[in-house]
């Protein structure tokens, strides 16, 4: 096993997007030893651009990224690539194993992991996620606009976003599936134009370029489409700090770990920011929440200092 002593941070951060990077800049900026730890794996990876982010609209998800790699070490932060594979207690404070063997060690943890998406289980779905199968309109619909678009009804959330979906499109259809909503919903869809197909989807169809073209319903109905949304199941990602013990929480969009208004968790130490504690933030609100939570934190380090020097001076006195 590998042991870094080259330097004994005060924050270690575990995840390089955009919450984790936020938080490294805005510590680093505070002068506090931090590394961030960037496993790679983005959740907008497949993405083209990054939307709604203002001055830099459209901006590549890998281009972002790099910059915020850029600004952190800028200001004399560090950030490693490597996968953490466990961050236990140590002492008063942290150790963090990489899959190298490498220990890191630190006052405090500031998780930023984010979420993965689980998709239904529906052939030649997932092949398009990303692109032409799509779950927020406020990150995608101008790029579908005024295309046909379906909705795959996976639960009592899919009405919905059949709604929000229609201020992007007059052509939208709700492929309800098992969703099955309610009379009163299928009323306010109808009401506005919005076309609703019973039947279970089968399959996602292509055509010979690869181009998503529609779905087949299990009675063998082929549904043309331009693009489909559907509500994924968002899990945090806490595999990776399960020795942490921190609690996850069960919501209708999946799991979240719960935290205070300033991201610090019921584990002492231990804070979280981003998709991790909300699952319906955007990048912009994600790189936001890195900075709250990285300035609560290191005012909480800030008081901790002082109490320990009070502490030390009482006792040499």
């Amino acid at each position: 096993m590998n042991e870094n002593h080259d330097r004994h941070d005060e924050v270690i951060v575990i995840g390089g997007g955009a919450a984790g990077l936020s938080a490294g800049l805005t510590l680093a900026r505070a002068r506090r030893a931090v590394t961030v730890i960037d496993g790679g794996a983005p959740r907008n990876a497949p993405a083209a651009g990054i939307h709604g982010l203002l001055a830099n609209e459209g901006i590549a998800p890998a281009e972002y990224l790099a910059r915020g790699r850029t600004e952190v070490t800028g200001y004399g932060g560090r950030v490693l690539a490597g996968q953490v594979r466990d961050a236990l207690p140590d002492g008063d404070g942290f150790a963090v194993t990489l899959d190298d063997g490498t220990v890191l060690r630190s006052r405090a943890l500031l998780v930023a992991t984010g979420v993965r998406d689980v998709l239904p289980d529906l052939p030649g779905l997932a092949a398009h996620w990303g692109t032409s199968v799509l779950h927020c309109p406020y990150c995608h619909g101008w790029e579908v606009r005024d295309r046909r678009i379906g909705i795959l009804g996976t639960g009592p959330l899919s009405w919905m976003q059949a709604l929000m979906f229609h201020q992007w499109s007059d052509d939208v259809v709700l492929l309800a599936g098992d969703a099955d909503p309610a009379p009163d919903e299928v009323a306010k869809l109808e009401a506005v134009g919005i076309e609703v197909v019973r039947g279970r989807v089968a399959e996602v169809l292509d055509d010979a370029a690869g181009a998503l073209t529609g779905v087949r319903l299990a009675d063998g109905t082929a549904v043309e489409v331009d693009a489909l949304a559907v509500h994924s199941r968002i899990e945090a990602n806490v595999g990776i700090i399960a020795g942490l013990g921190l609690p996850l929480e069960e919501n209708q969009m999946g799991t979240v770990v719960p935290s205070d208004a300033d991201g610090s968790t019921a584990v002492p130490g231990v804070w979280v920011a981003g998709n991790l504690r909300d699952q319906a933030a955007q990048v912009t609100a994600a790189a936001a929440d890195g900075v709250l939570v990285a300035a609560r934190l290191n005012l909480n380090l800030t008081f901790a200092d002082a109490d320990r020097a009070v502490e030390e001076r009482r006792v040499t006195a």
